[in-house]
């Protein structure tokens, strides 16, 4: 292996291709996945409200987790949108969350005409930060919705307090957080919160192509969730009505039976993400200025790095664009921006040309979103975190690669700490 970066010209540590989610080499789909959406075919039942595969996958979901109920749904944006509509907030109503994380958490606040609250981050982990919560707190918040970043356990067991305290409700976004485990006594993430929310997107855990779950112990939660998802009709009491307003976010029977068996695939994924990322963690925290994720509880949908910048003498896109040159699969910041900088919310894009329910909310709630709302996140963002993308997949073979590369670009960082342009990873000039 040469010393000299890929990015420079050197020779790459990895050429060959990572198993990725993106492909059959990085899913844990088999047989028993296609025999089961045979079945399906063949019943020609593949709606579910004729079917009796997606009542069995939420039987089985809620089983799995310890809850009374699972509402199964079409997305994991659905799932928490299912979430958000059962805590029924009026227009104008505010709901805490965090700006860093994928928009399918913050969506679902607008679509039932609530307002997004921005909350500050952890700088160790991305998780909210609880006294930043507590301080975003008014008469006009209805829920928090946490979420669980990468599969670390967010600080649900404090921010379930806060919310009991406050009468609010508490909604954990799980989508990254199958079997994370959280709190002193190790309880799973989603079952905390008064609702979980989870994702059976392309990219998680286990997957069905999309598809979401929402969980609960809390019953009459539980039932407005399931009423949403489908046009609020009451198929129980056997009447054509509509209780409430409601959408369609109903799960198929194809998704739910690729789901059903996926579901009986979880713990294995999940351990074998934990004992491939713990060997890059010993790796990571031996390197100075670079820090891995807590261990504890997490589940490891990806692998996040943060950066000291000030010892590293680089941010984490230069990290991530030099890990990509010597065939590393590596992200800096992991999203672009904010959500709260996104043009849905920073400039008002909502229902037509009204910004509704940004616009037009009680006066002493008028949404601001702006840079520096929350300078941690945005720290995060702009320069301290990298990700690496894993896999349960990944062989010894495979982390070997990462952690290789991982030191090799360090080493080169390191080497000209204080001479490297931001970004660039240029050496500056010293006139």
């Amino acid at each position: 292996m040469s010393d000299v970066l890929a990015h420079d010209g050197g020779a790459p540590v990895r050429t060959a291709p990572f198993p990725s989610v993106q492909s059959a080499e990085g899913r844990t789909l088999g047989v028993e996945e296609e025999s089961a959406v045979l079945a399906v075919l063949r019943s020609g039942r593949l709606n579910s409200t004729v079917g009796e595969v997606t009542r069995a996958l939420e039987t089985d979901f809620a089983a799995y987790y310890g809850v009374p109920h699972a509402v199964a749904s079409s997305s994991g944006t659905a799932a928490i949108h299912l979430a958000v509509a059962a805590v029924d907030p009026e227009p104008g109503d505010e709901i805490i969350t965090t700006g860093l994380s994928d928009a399918g958490t913050v969506l679902p606040i607008l679509a039932q005409n609530a307002v997004p609250v921005f909350a500050d981050v952890d700088p160790a982990t991305g998780n909210l930060d609880v006294a930043s919560v507590a301080a975003r707190i008014t008469s006009r918040t209805r829920a928090i919705i946490a979420v669980h970043l990468f599969g670390q356990p967010a600080p649900v067991v404090e921010l379930r307090a806060l919310a009991d305290a406050h009468g609010i409700v508490l909604i954990e976004d799980c989508a990254q957080a199958y079997l994370t485990r959280v709190g002193t006594d190790g309880a799973l993430a989603g079952t905390v919160g008064h609702l979980g929310c989870f994702s059976l997107q392309q990219s998680k855990h286990i997957t069905a192509g999309d598809g979401g779950l929402t969980i609960s112990s809390d019953e009459a939660l539980a039932r407005r969730a399931r009423l949403f998802a489908d046009k609020a009709w009451p198929r129980d009491t056997d009447e054509r009505t509509h209780l409430f307003l409601g959408l369609n976010y109903r799960m198929t029977e194809l998704q739910a039976a690729i789901a059903r068996v996926q579901l009986t695939r979880l713990a294995g994924v999940v351990e074998d993400r934990r004992r491939t990322a713990a060997t890059l963690t010993d790796v990571v925290d031996g390197l100075d200025g670079l820090s891995a994720a807590p261990a504890d509880g997490n589940s490891y949908w990806q692998f996040p790095v943060f950066l000291d910048t000030h010892r590293t003498g680089a941010d984490a896109h230069w990290y991530a664009r030099a890990l990509q040159a010597e065939g590393i699969p590596a992200s800096g910041g992991y999203i672009q921006r904010p959500l709260y900088l996104t043009p849905v919310l920073a400039e008002r894009r909502t229902y037509g040309t009204s910004g509704f329910p940004l616009t037009d909310p009680p006066a002493d709630v008028t949404p601001e979103y702006h840079p520096g709302l929350c300078p941690v996140t945005e720290e995060l963002i702009d320069t301290r975190l990298l990700v690496i993308a894993w896999n349960e997949r990944y062989g010894p073979g495979d982390v070997a690669d990462i952690a290789a590369a991982l030191t090799k670009v360090h080493a080169h960082a390191i080497a000209a700490r204080g001479i490297l342009e931001p970004r660039t990873g240029r050496i500056a000039s010293r006139s």
